[in-house]
């Protein structure tokens, strides 16, 4: 069998589809479904995230996504609200009925995030910590885990190979982009990782063409191309003002920007039969 035991297809042969119960209704992920999550990259405050998330919730999107906890570059740079910011995070689920993701960066912060959001990230920067892993594994939350910046496909596996070893089964893997030579967008994005992972393991797998590109214009063409080469969804952030954003405005679509990609997102869904709920 491969390195990646749990994970691999030899020991699942049918597709995992992850069930994320919503404060409402559920959301699936996986095999037939085609999920979008979306959201700004930080939580700001409370009237600007409170407004975006019901224009999200009016478009179709289906999981708000929620920084809390923002790994920079630079300690300069906008980290977010941390633990200040749940209180918005639990209003906009309640006010939505929509389940929430946000990232978590420290085993410490888990148990506090638990009873407020619905999906674990583990960001780029955290694939390989193992710690991190191991203590979401224990979890019954689903947890997404984006490639790492410089990672195989294999060194992936193997980081949710820690979540699934530990028990937790509803894992759901995330192609955000590699870093290479080429310096005009952020990242470069993978696209045949998706055929791939789908081939090697029964995990679904999302693209976020926002933080793969770090461009807004070339979002939309990512996005669909993800879907066109079988991904389970897509990530895109969003934002009212991306101008004035406090993270990563320069990769985030306007509502009316979304709007128009998410209608067209849904007409590529049809043509490779998934449902989008």
């Amino acid at each position: 069998m491969s390195s990646f035991k749990l994970a691999a297809r030899e020991y699942s042969q049918q597709d995992t589809v992850v069930k994320i119960p919503g404060p409402r209704e559920s959301v699936f992920i996986g095999a037939g479904y085609l999920t979008v999550i979306a959201g700004p990259c930080a939580v700001e405050n409370q009237p600007d995230y409170l407004e975006i998330a019901q224009i999200l919730k009016s478009i179709g999107v289906h999981v708000l996504r929620a920084g809390l906890f923002k790994p920079r570059t630079s300690p300069y740079s906008f980290k977010g609200l941390g633990g200040e910011g749940l209180k918005i995070v639990e209003e906009a689920r309640r006010v939505t009925g929509l389940p929430v993701l946000t990232e978590v960066m420290d085993v410490r912060d888990i148990e506090d995030l638990y009873p407020s959001i619905d999906i674990f990230q583990v960001g780029s920067r955290n694939m390989q910590n193992f710690s991190l892993l191991e203590e979401l594994g224990k979890t019954d939350k689903p947890v997404l885990l984006k490639r790492g910046l410089a990672a195989t496909i294999e060194e992936w596996l193997l980081a949710a190979e820690y979540l699934l070893d530990r028990g937790n089964r509803k894992i759901i893997l995330c192609e955000r982009g590699i870093r290479t030579f080429e310096p005009y967008a952020r990242n470069i994005v993978d696209i045949g990782a998706v055929p791939l992972i789908k081939h090697l393991s029964h995990l679904p797998i999302m693209v976020d063409p926002s933080h793969a590109t770090g461009r807004a214009e070339m979002v939309g063409p990512v996005a669909k191309a993800a879907v066109a080469a079988g991904a389970d969804g897509i990530l895109v952030e969003v934002h009212q003002h991306p101008e004035a954003a406090l993270s990563d405005g320069r990769q985030s679509l306007t509502p009316d920007q979304f709007r128009n990609l998410f209608a067209k997102i849904k007409d590529l869904a049809k043509l490779e039969e998934k449902i989008m709920l």
